[in-house]
């Protein structure tokens, strides 16, 4: 049966060819945590799911571009974003940001800003939403993938511990079920799922407990960013 629907976009358009070439000459050189996987293959993932739960062309350029001041450079890429796509693309990449980096100072620390990061996602648009749950989406499947291989070791990869980092997936997919878009929230939260009964159920008794500590820990720093 022929499909006598038009795209929502033309992917041919020489603003999402422009953003596509940005992307590949902004982390050029650059690959995913603890392999040789150039880094645009993640920027592609998040874009084609963005794309496939309902992301319009600016949503689509947002998902390219999702990680280009973080990484590449600070407010002045998001500015440079801003003149060459739009409003729209730069502050939907500035809602998907959990810091800039800057010449004079370290990053805030993890928690801080992955706590600011989860509550700021109650006030956020939709379309910071949508790229932040295909980010999200794309990193959990990674991780998945490198569990059945690796097991605990996969967690290696990240700066914190194992039980921060599914505290930190678990979260995102809780406040995303709630807030929406839901049907990616809820691909999202099949795969943190299955993520946690993987990797939990061979935790030791001790495991288990420091698992709980962190997440009391967590909550509490969440809950009272919330209250802010």
């Amino acid at each position: 049966m022929e499909n006598d629907k038009h795209p929502r976009f033309n992917p041919n358009s020489p603003r999402f060819r422009d953003a596509m070439l940005l992307a590949a000459e902004l982390h050029a050189g650059q690959t995913r945590k603890a392999t040789d996987i150039p880094y645009i293959a993640h920027l592609m993932g998040v874009a084609g799911l963005a794309i496939e739960y309902g992301a319009n062309g600016d949503e689509a350029i947002a998902a390219l571009l999702h990680d280009a001041a973080e990484d590449c450079g600070g407010k002045p890429t998001l500015e440079m974003i801003h003149d060459r796509f739009g409003e729209a693309v730069a502050d939907t990449i500035d809602g998907c940001t959990d810091a800039y980096p800057n010449a004079n100072e370290e990053k805030p620390d993890w928690m801080v800003r992955k706590v600011k990061y989860i509550a700021h996602l109650r006030t956020a648009k939709p379309s910071v939403r949508l790229i932040s749950a295909a980010d999200k989406l794309h990193n959990a499947r990674t991780i998945l993938q490198g569990y059945r291989e690796l097991e605990d070791r996969v967690f290696d990869r990240f700066r914190k511990s194992k039980y921060e980092t599914l505290w930190y997936y678990r979260r995102l997919a809780d406040e995303l079920l709630a807030l929406g878009p839901r049907s990616i929230a809820e691909e999202l939260n099949r795969v943190v799922s299955e993520l946690e009964n993987l990797s939990i159920e061979k935790w030791t008794a001790e495991e288990l407990t420091e698992k709980e500590r962190v997440y009391r820990r967590l909550d509490k720093e969440l809950n009272d960013a919330s209250d802010h």
